[in-house]
């Protein structure tokens, strides 16, 4: 065999014999932690026409056009993301819908090891189609969506409560048509005291088979939070921003510091509680105790928008980071960042590292240090660890390589 070409970070081996090369891609000897397949130990992931093609000890390089040293690095399923705001465009004042405020899937997925992103309601039925053609079909990215329940989506003001424009029947027809892309109906910032926005948005996503995410608060007059747990929310329907303390809505934990037992009783019947970390969503006085007492987010997300990702959230790995600092194991979060939420919006084919599986693998490195971490009030803890995404790979492609990993070596001439 001919030596290998030495690469920043990593080593291509010369090529063998064509008919060897049955890989396309090889990333050895990282720590691969695969929750959705029990995996987690020193292994290599071989990539194969955009599929994980396998994973084991030792695969012979030799078999590869490409390999990646992994080694020191954390190997994972690209990281999942069910709540962001990615109906980017070009119309001024309406919140995050094709608007300036929303940002482009590609603009800050790829560079924090996500793969695949959910809008959380941006688009309604009005407009699902464009939201398709203008970013969906134009990402690299993976795109998924929960329809808003309001037809002309999340506009903001006056527009985001009309309980006329709140149609449970068009709704439900538009996700079935786009079911590709669509995985629930989505409720937000509704202010009003009825129960309506919840009701139809049930109604919808029971006809069309998703689930519902809501965002619940500043209702006037202000609406149960435990009625909403346990009457409304069906299991496997979402209480997002679970952390959060804004006017309007009952925290998790009250004034003592305790979870309220009904939302543990939420919990244990399947109620699925999101992160949701925003711009501002995510208090420590909230999260600390909680995760203490057990109420650990079911799902890590973001609520990435145009202020959240200049604010406290940062990015996906961030989120993650912060949890990491707050006693939260990386094995679990990894899978409260992958698996859980593929299986929460009914896509478990994503999420994983299983053989035949999409190949969207994250790299990541874990640093140790001195490090700060925010949250949305503008508290600060202090931290000793922090992920980075090194490298991301969607459907086999390199969508980011910061420390070109996958590169060749510049040799001055």
């Amino acid at each position: 065999m001919l030596a290998p070409l030495a690469v920043s970070g990593a080593a291509i081996a010369a090529e063998p014999p064509a008919q060897a090369q049955e890989y396309d891609l090889l990333i050895r000897g990282g720590r691969v932690i695969d929750p959705a397949n029990g995996r987690d130990g020193i292994l290599d992931v071989a990539v194969r026409d955009g599929r994980i093609a396998r994973v084991a000890v030792a695969i012979d390089p030799a078999r590869a056009r490409a390999v990646v040293d992994a080694s020191g690095l954390v190997v994972a399923p690209g990281l999942v993301d069910i709540h962001t705001h990615v109906f980017f465009g070009t119309t001024d004042g309406t919140y995050l819908h094709n608007s300036y405020e929303a940002l482009p899937p590609d603009s800050f997925a790829p560079r924090s090891c996500t793969t695949t992103v959910v809008d959380a309601g941006s688009s309604g039925w009005r407009d699902i189609a464009l939201f398709k053609a203008q970013t969906i079909a134009h990402s690299k990215t993976r795109v998924l969506a929960f329809l808003n329940i309001v037809g002309g989506g999340m506009r903001g003001g006056h527009a985001e409560q009309d309980l006329l424009d709140m149609d449970a029947a068009r709704t439900a027809a538009a996700a079935r048509a786009h079911g590709d892309e669509v995985v629930g109906v989505k409720v937000a910032h509704y202010a009003g005291p009825a129960w309506d926005p919840v009701l139809r948005a049930v109604e919808a996503a029971r006809a069309s088979g998703g689930r519902v995410m809501v965002d619940f608060g500043r209702h006037v007059p202000e609406l149960s939070l435990r009625e909403l747990l346990l009457t409304h929310l069906r299991p496997g329907d979402i209480f997002t921003h679970v952390y959060a303390d804004i006017p309007g809505r009952t925290t998790v934990v009250d004034e003592g510091g305790r979870v309220r037992p009904y939302v543990l009783e939420a919990a244990r019947r399947g109620v699925v509680f999101d992160l949701g970390h925003g711009g501002g969503s995510f208090v420590f006085d909230q999260a600390v105790p909680a995760i203490a007492q057990g109420l650990l987010p079911d799902a890590i997300s973001t609520d990435m928008h145009l202020k959240s990702l200049n604010g406290a959230m940062g990015d996906m790995v961030n989120v993650v980071s912060k949890m990491l600092n707050l006693g939260m194991s990386l094995p679990d979060l990894i899978h409260r960042s992958t698996a859980a939420p593929a299986a929460i919006i009914g896509r478990p084919e994503l999420g994983t590292l299983g053989e035949g599986a999409a190949a969207d693998i994250a790299v990541l490195r874990l640093e140790t240090g001195r490090f700060g971490f925010v949250d949305t009030r503008g508290a600060r803890i202090d931290g000793d660890r922090r992920l980075e995404c090194a490298m991301t790979v969607r459907d086999g492609r390199v969508l980011w390589d910061r420390d070109g990993l996958n590169a060749r070596r510049y040799v001055p001439r």
